[in-house]
């Protein structure tokens, strides 16, 4: 049986779903058959994300190195999302979800950025939960465009680089509006971070379970949580500090 989850769940949670190839393979079946079976399982972990409080979930859809993959599989991945914003909206609006992308989403095809669009109007008045898609992401083309925009605002004289801080810097990040995670989950057993969320992942506490993503389900979410729980996160102070207090 899992352990019950902590009684102050994490803010903020991101999963890289990794292993759906893997789950087809094993089963003699073709990877876009593991990809349907992955879209099922995020409709799963994003209720049972709300049931446990956890108000952001950040979900590593396809990441930028991904154009490299076949592309008859980059195709299907590109209708598969498709497939899900039109199934999911009634959905995430009925549950007030909102919907929030992080990455070059205008490089999509233009069908998949009409319905990504189409479904964060719907629901961008929601507050209390938020559904987060990394689309075409990459932290090390993330940190270039924050680089870059950062310049410019420079240029301008909306900032001054002498007196540049990281919560300034991070302002233009495509996270801005996002706290970061607390909690990283990896599913399949690979233990690397794949370019993901490199910067806002700085404190987080880790988790990588030998699931392979098809087969992650609430028990396995709760299970993570739970863990989470477990951890003392010091954020660079001790533990004695910890536990006394600010004096």
């Amino acid at each position: 049986m899992s352990p019950p989850p902590p009684a102050q769940p994490p803010l903020h949670v991101a999963i890289i779903m990794d292993g759906n190839g893997r789950w087809a393979k094993a089963r003699g079946l073709p990877r876009l058959e593991g990809h349907r079976r992955g879209v099922e399982t995020v409709r799963t972990v994003v209720d049972a994300a709300r049931e446990l409080g956890i108000r952001y979930l950040t979900l590593y859809a396809f990441s930028a190195e991904n154009w490299k993959r076949p592309g008859e599989e980059v195709s299907g991945l590109m209708g598969l999302l498709d497939f899900f914003l039109k199934r999911e909206l009634n959905n995430l609006i009925k549950e007030k979800v909102r919907l929030h992308t992080i990455g070059r989403t205008e490089a999509l095809p233009p069908n998949v950025q009409r319905e990504l669009e189409r479904v964060k109007e719907a629901t961008k008045h929601f507050t209390e939960w938020n559904l987060v898609l990394a689309l075409n992401y990459g932290a090390q083309t993330e940190a270039a465009d924050a680089a870059r925009a950062y310049a410019v605002a420079v240029q301008a004289g909306r900032e001054n680089s002498d007196e540049a801080t990281w919560e300034k810097f991070s302002r233009y990040f495509y996270t801005a509006d996002l706290p970061d995670p607390d909690l990283l989950i990896r599913t399949s057993g690979e233990m690397r971070l794949s370019n993901f969320l490199m910067l806002q992942l700085a404190y987080a506490e880790m988790v990588f379970t030998p699931t392979l993503w098809p087969d992650f389900g609430r028990a396995d979410l709760v299970a993570a949580v739970g863990e989470f729980g477990r951890r003392e996160r010091r954020f660079g102070a001790t533990t004695e500090q910890i536990k006394t207090g600010p004096r």
